[in-house]
């Protein structure tokens, strides 16, 4: 093994070490925040009116440290690599892209002729401290790249296990606050804890549940289509067509991929313009954001799993659509997930079915 071979092994094998202890650290955060709460509910007086005030473990004035702590421990997607935003000042375009050392490099990096999942030379900056710093801070702590004056940051939230920490909800269009605040408004009423953050354009926004515990992306996508279904359920003039898709957004890893990304929240240039934040019923940005998130409930596996297995058996749990990406050039003939679809059905096919346009398409099932 070469020198400079031997040299990157040890680089990569500290960076994974860093990442496992700033995990640990989250982990540890998280923990201390549930206690602390138990510990606050149970020291209120029992005849006290209304429910126990709970004090929040991290406050606007808490260290850096305990607000990235607290940032990570809900914000968690794959920690092997993380999207960073990127803006053309010349073209007006923007996206993301897996963040990379090698990227650009001369020799090296052939985008967009090799897509990053598939290059042999990737060098993904993995998830640490310091990036959840640059992206509330604005400015690039964890790369050699020059810095746009701006850092924003993204999380790809189905791990390698097909699991996920979280749900977030994706509302656009004119209508988004009125649609986002009835979907919020349904997961209040089924005790499903959730926050609503406006989107760093203003013009959308995100709807937020957290999970205390890894579970299937599947299992998460049912709890919101559950939820989006109950939401039109009680408000039949909505519609819900500023309702764009759910993160994750598959149910299955897409082969070759990472899946869909979402952009990370409380990014430093769009905080400024009252973006980016986590709101009230109001749309009102909350005044301490890391008191809020601090209170927030975490969703548990069992909730998650008796709560979609009442709805599929009331069959309240509708179709979620899978969002598309830019190279499909068929995308009506690609499964949820990407993979590689069942063989054809064989046999004498119908010739003709019957079907009733409504809210949905209905097929009368025993012409099939």
């Amino acid at each position: 093994m070469s020198k400079a071979a031997d040299l990157d092994m040890q680089i990569r094998a500290l960076q994974e070490r860093l990442v496992a202890l700033d995990q640990e650290r989250a982990d540890a955060a998280a923990e201390l925040q549930e206690l602390c709460r138990k510990q606050e509910a149970r020291s209120v007086c029992a005849d006290a009116e209304g429910p126990p005030a709970v004090v929040a473990s991290v406050t606007s004035e808490s260290s850096a440290a305990s607000k990235i702590a607290l940032f990570r421990s809900l914000f968690r997607g794959r920690e092997d690599i993380f999207p960073r935003r990127w803006e053309n000042s010349k073209t007006g375009k923007s996206g993301y892209a897996p963040a990379c050392q090698n990227e650009w490099v001369r020799g090296i990096c052939e985008k967009p002729r090799i897509k990053c999942g598939d290059c042999p030379h990737q060098a993904f900056i993995l998830v640490s401290d310091a990036m959840i710093q640059s992206h509330l801070q604005g400015r690039d702590r964890v790369s050699n790249r020059p810095s746009s004056g701006s850092f924003t940051a993204g999380v790809y939230p189905m791990l390698p296990d097909e699991t996920c920490w979280f749900l977030a909800a994706d509302f656009d269009k004119q209508s988004w606050s009125h649609d986002a605040s009835a979907y919020l408004a349904t997961c209040r009423e089924k005790d499903v804890p959730a926050v609503l953050e406006r989107s760093r354009s203003g013009n959308g926004g995100h709807v937020w549940i957290f999970f205390s515990e890894p579970i299937p992306a599947g299992e998460a996508r049912r709890l919101g289509s559950y939820l989006l279904t109950e939401t039109m359920e009680r408000c039949p003039d909505i519609g819900l067509d500023s309702y764009d898709r759910f993160f994750p957004s598959q149910d299955n890893m897409p082969v070759g991929g990472f899946g869909n990304l979402i952009a990370l929240p409380l990014q430093h240039r769009p905080r400024e313009n009252g973006n980016s934040v986590f709101i009230d019923e109001d749309l009102r940005p909350y005044e301490d954001q890391w008191a809020f998130l601090a209170t927030t409930r975490r969703m548990t596996p069992p909730e998650v799993t008796a709560l979609i297995e009442q709805a599929a058996v009331r069959g309240r749990i509708l179709g979620v659509r899978m969002p598309l990406a830019d190279s499909d050039d068929e995308p009506w003939a690609l499964p949820p997930s990407r993979r590689r679809t069942e063989p054809p059905i064989a046999g004498e096919l119908p010739k003709q079915v019957t079907m009733v346009l409504g809210n949905q398409v209905y097929i009368d099932r025993a012409d099939l």
